[in-house]
């Protein structure tokens, strides 16, 4: 029983270090450690990079409340020291030691960035007079604009690739000044040019950071993830804010606790972060052949759900792409399934993350198929290619072939010889015309065809004739169905047309982003299925050359690039209006009425 108590009271104990996570060097600063049983024998350790002014100081506090009959109470017990920075750069304080009802417990390590103190060469030459005069007018508020307060655009990096993520922050600095709130009046720029994924922004947080000689208070108030949609220089426009400070006024003084307390007023400041631009270089040539638009890095992983099964039986073949980077504009890469194999159209879905390193998560990706003739067969493997970021080159990824095994059902033979000659309504109807013959029919002799007569040749001649013109027909058709290419090209207008009236149903619904998929996906099948190439190997390049190939006019070459890019862009837009949607409905439409090839 002592041993249980013991550990029951084990598991309660808490002891905590704490400290301010950036300090000036020269500038005393507080290093706190907190126990909520009664203690003793606090063990601290080295901390030769910093110098203890005072310390330990120990304080307790206690309290007892009763809610609904129970009572409840908790105690605190704090050692605090007084310390100070020796020198610049990022330091550790390993974990404390302390002893609690005879058994000894460890706090948890700090790491301590010390920033160097301000460069005041100016002030040091100031006359004393003209030194008091500066900081009244700090204190004041005078000063509360230029140096002491601005807000910086801070990008991650400025040189990138197309659709390489960028981080961009607006980070405010101020000093010298009290920072209240900030206001809802804020204009950010239209970030044309990029695909822009938002942060989660939180409680606004402050933090030291030394900039320009000086120690800063900083606070980020926006920041997102931005994707450049195509290469060439990118203009990122100003962005406003607004924040609310706390000024002293000098107001007559009316009683002796005016000029004690001081008088305070709240003032509204604009603020202007500053415009950036972005050089975008355009991916490297030599695009693998199953290049899908990947920039970043990624992993390619792959399993089947069976290796074995009946035909007739579905089997469903499952990618996951998984890593960093421009992992929503992925294209889903094709799957080369053996012949004579029912395909159905992928089922995709997305686990994303985005946080300041980027977008992050997994792409999964389930083929399903029914195998129709009993075999072995082997899936072959499927390749991903990316452009690999770090490295500055093109890489592909290949997943494991698989080798099935469909054995053949029960009656599905007899049931495949049947269906090459006859169906179950014929041979119904057959007994029928059976069973209604009557055994009294008596032949008339004056309709005996003789024989050698035209009439008898006819009768044998018209019916092989016929069978021989059928033969003919569906030969051809048979022919034309088993090119999958030519029957995807005869019908890419009927498909192109019912996917526009799923999207106009989509539209009127006020369904956005369905809608935009839909108008996205109509794009793209229509495209491949024209000029026969697979959705997963179509890119801007290939469809420019291919529509130059085919005299296709620069103007409509140049209008397709834009559908293609306003729908793709559209899908990850933040807002979008009934305009848009109906305008880029008509625009679709347009390119597929005109589009002859």
């Amino acid at each position: 029983m002592a041993l249980c108590a013991m550990t029951a009271l084990a598991d309660e104990v808490s002891f905590k270090a704490s400290a301010p996570g950036q300090v000036i060097a020269g500038q005393p600063f507080q290093l706190t450690y907190s126990v909520n049983q009664r203690s003793k024998d606090l063990r601290a350790p080295e901390m030769a990079d910093f110098d203890i002014l005072a310390g330990p100081y120990t304080s307790q506090s206690s309290s007892t409340s009763w809610v609904n009959g129970q009572r409840t109470s908790s105690f605190s017990q704090t050692y605090t020291y007084t310390l100070v920075a020796l020198k610049e750069g990022t330091f550790t304080i390993q974990p404390a030691t302390i002893t609690v009802s005879g058994t000894q417990y460890t706090s948890n390590g700090l790491k301590i960035k010390v920033l160097p103190p301000d460069e005041t060469p100016a002030a040091e030459s100031e006359q004393p007079a003209a030194a008091a005069q500066r900081q009244q007018q700090q204190a004041s508020g005078a000063q509360a604009g230029g140096d002491n307060i601005f807000i910086r655009t801070v990008v991650s990096k400025t040189n990138v690739h197309e659709q390489e993520c960028i981080l961009l922050q607006y980070k405010l600095y101020f000093a010298g000044v009290d920072v209240t709130q900030f206001t809802n009046n804020t204009k950010l720029p239209e970030f044309k040019g990029f695909l822009k994924q938002e942060l989660e922004q939180g409680e606004i947080q402050t933090q030291l950071e030394h900039y320009n000689g000086r120690n800063y208070n900083t606070a980020v108030l926006y920041q997102t993830l931005l994707y450049p949609q195509h290469s060439g220089d990118l203009k990122i426009d100003p962005a406003q804010f607004e924040a609310v400070l706390r000024v002293q006024t000098r107001a007559q003084v009316r009683s002796i606790f005016d000029d004690f307390f001081g008088s305070y007023t709240n003032v509204t400041r604009a603020l202007t972060a500053p415009g950036m631009t972005i050089h975008a270089a355009a991916l490297p040539k030599g695009k693998p052949a199953g290049f899908s638009g990947g920039v970043g890095r990624f992993s390619l992983k792959s399993n089947i759900s069976t290796q074995e099964v009946t035909q007739n039986e579905a089997v469903t073949l499952k990618l996951d792409i998984s890593g960093s980077g421009n992992l929503k504009l992925l294209k889903t890469p094709a799957v080369d399934f053996p012949e004579g194999f029912e395909e159905y159209d992928p089922k995709v879905s997305n686990n994303f993350k985005n946080t300041t390193a980027g977008m992050s998560g997994t792409k999964s990706i389930e083929y399903l198929f029914i195998p129709r003739a009993a075999g072995d067969y082997t899936i072959p493997a499927v390749s991903f290619s990316y452009f690999d970021t770090q490295d500055k080159q093109y890489k592909t990824l290949t997943t494991p072939e698989y080798t099935l095994h469909v054995k053949r059902g029960a009656g599905e033979e007899q049931t495949a010889v049947v269906s090459n000659y006859v169906n179950k309504e014929d041979i119904r109807q057959l007994g029928t015309d059976i069973r209604y013959i009557s055994p009294e029919m008596h032949i008339r002799k004056d309709a005996v065809i003789c024989f050698g007569s035209l009439l008898f040749w006819l009768c044998y001649l018209l019916p092989l004739l016929a069978a021989a013109v059928l033969f003919i027909i569906f030969r051809r058709q048979i022919r034309e169905n088993a090119d999958l290419r030519r029957v995807r090209y005869k019908k890419a207008g009927k498909v192109a047309q019912k996917r526009l009236k799923q999207a106009k149903r989509l539209m009127d619904e006020g369904k956005r982003d369905a809608f935009y998929e839909e108008i996205e996906r109509a794009a793209w099948n229509y495209l491949s299925d024209r000029l026969s190439i697979p959705t997963a190997e179509l890119n801007k390049e290939n469809i420019n050359q291919l529509l130059t190939a085919k005299g296709v006019s620069e103007e409509l070459t140049q209008r397709v690039n834009d559908l293609l890019s306003t729908a793709e862009f559209a899908r990850y837009a933040p807002t979008r209006s009934e305009h848009d949607m109906e305008e880029l409905y008509d625009k679709t439409a347009a390119v597929f009425e005109d589009l002859k090839i």
